[in-house]
């Protein structure tokens, strides 16, 4: 992953576009209607159950939009939630409230259901000794807030971006004329460049598996596609060479059932591209 001043950045870009697209050039309907020197409080108040996110992030937008809102937290990200639950009251600028509300509801609605998501794969998971990633399956944008939300709700990141580690799969590999060919460009490019990433490297089948194995500099093999049997055969292969990492339609039905293969991860897309945001909602007090 990248690093935590590099995160926080990707964060503040999400807010500052976020406002930009929202407020434009005033929020008139507030503006309309409100007077500047009015005050005013509200609530941040659950509509479903879940895991609530965003609660750091929401204090975030609210500071840049006005530094003079102020938070009370009553509710923690991670937090199970149920109907009728207050997250937060803010309390300030009745206009920098309104401007502010959209964003916040948007994102913690998406980050609550992903952290609910990945919370219930976590605890399937349960004294597996596998761990849940997620992937690269985000929406455009704000990549950023739905990994937290993945990490807020017990799973691990995988690579942010392309640029944060080296991911060889079944296309590179097939362009560039084979896996030992690719991991041994990559191992010289990496050398040419100076750059410290990760290598993972996937596999389409057990004889690939085996071809991995003979490079050196191999830090994770993803087993792509593969069932218990192939699974469980190319864990045993791979001992302690490097980490291993199952991925391929595998759903919650079937995410125990890998784990017992004896794999370190599963990697899985659903966790930020099929969830179904949280009812959540911003009322004034």
């Amino acid at each position: 992953m990248i690093s935590e001043a590099q995160f926080q950045k990707e964060l503040d870009l999400i807010i500052a576009n976020a406002v930009r697209e929202d407020v434009g050039d005033g929020d008139h309907s507030s503006l309309a209607c409100i007077p500047s020197t009015a005050k005013g409080k509200a609530k941040l108040l659950v509509k479903d159950q879940g895991i609530i996110a965003g609660v750091e992030f929401a204090k975030k937008v609210f500071t840049y939009v006005d530094p003079q809102l102020k938070t009370e937290i009553l509710l923690e990200d991670g937090t199970p939630v149920k109907y009728g639950d207050i997250v937060f009251y803010v309390e300030g600028s009745s206009q920098s409230i309104l401007k502010a509300e959209r964003l916040v509801l948007n994102a913690m609605q998406r980050m609550s259901a992903i952290a609910t998501k990945t919370k219930g794969y976590v605890s399937i998971l349960e004294s597996t000794g596998t761990k849940i990633l997620d992937t690269r399956k985000t929406t455009p944008g704000i990549r950023a807030l739905e990994k937290w939300a993945v990490k807020i709700g017990g799973g691990e990141n995988h690579r942010f971006a392309l640029y944060d580690m080296i991911m060889l799969k079944d296309n590179h590999i097939d362009f560039s004329g084979g896996i030992t060919n690719a991991i041994q460009k990559t191992r010289d490019y990496l050398k040419e460049t100076g750059k410290d990433l990760k290598i993972i490297v996937e596999a389409r089948n057990l004889e690939e598996v085996d071809e991995i194995l003979k490079s050196e500099g191999v830090y994770r093999i993803l087993l792509d596609n593969f069932d218990y049997d192939q699974t469980r055969e190319a864990v045993k292969r791979i001992g302690n060479k490097c980490l291993t990492e199952s991925s391929g339609g595998i759903t919650m039905e079937t995410l125990r059932k890998y784990a017992e293969c004896g794999v370190n991860y599963i990697s899985s897309g659903a966790l930020t591209h099929s969830v179904h945001n949280m009812d959540l909602s911003l009322k004034a007090v």
